[in-house]
């Protein structure tokens, strides 16, 4: 598609997000391709057969030439896995990621991130119980918060590059807020225990 944010988005980690993004990118548009990895050898076969874009075999196939790169897997292994494909990325390429604790991802990540590839670290406020590559539909991020980290840069196209990858998200539904991470730690941490205070709160009165 000529209007499209990216030539080539690779998403790392076939699960509930990343097959949701596949899935958003063909409805809605964002890329002209899609080219996908799982650690799990099960996962990529189910993704090959469920979602569209490319499932790759190796890991560096699946980033090179990538114009924006999702980290999808489990925060723990943020760190190996840049260090896996940090080799592969090419100058100028967009590294993000959707963990929900951002100050320390993007320590992880900064730690193996080349010079000349932009780290964006990011968290969609989107999900559902389910998981796995089946779990995954276009939908998902629609009016959904997506939350940009930026490191602090005084580089041009690294604003650009964070420009981008609004649009990119804008263009699956999401309506982008970017913030420090630290201020995004502390946001989700209040906001993820808010019902727990309410509930003990009302629990509290009853008595």
């Amino acid at each position: 598609m000529s209007d499209a944010v990216f030539d080539k988005v690779a998403i790392i980690g076939i699960g509930l997000l990343g097959a949701s993004i596949a899935h958003a990118v063909k409805a809605y548009g964002g890329a002209n391709t899609v080219a996908m990895w799982d650690v799990s050898s099960d996962v990529r076969e189910q993704a090959d057969t469920l979602l569209p874009g490319r499932v790759e075999t190796d890991l560096s196939s699946a980033v090179a030439d990538a114009d924006c790169v999702i980290l999808c897997t489990p925060g723990g292994v943020l760190r190996e896995v840049t260090e896996q494909i940090s080799p592969s990325l090419k100058p100028g390429a967009i590294l993000t990621d959707v963990g929900s604790v951002k100050s320390k991802a993007a320590s992880d990540m900064a730690t193996f991130c080349p010079d000349g590839v932009h780290l964006i670290p990011g968290h969609p406020i989107a999900g559902t119980e389910k998981s796995g590559p089946e779990s995954g539909f276009a939908s998902l991020f629609q009016e959904a918060w997506h939350i940009l980290t930026p490191v602090t840069s005084n580089d041009p196209t690294y604003h650009d590059a964070v420009d981008r990858l609004v649009q990119f998200w804008t263009r699956l539904g999401a309506q982008v807020e970017t913030m420090d991470p630290l201020r995004h730690d502390r946001v989700l941490a209040i906001t993820s225990h808010l019902p727990h205070l309410i509930a003990y709160n009302i629990v509290s009165t009853a008595y």
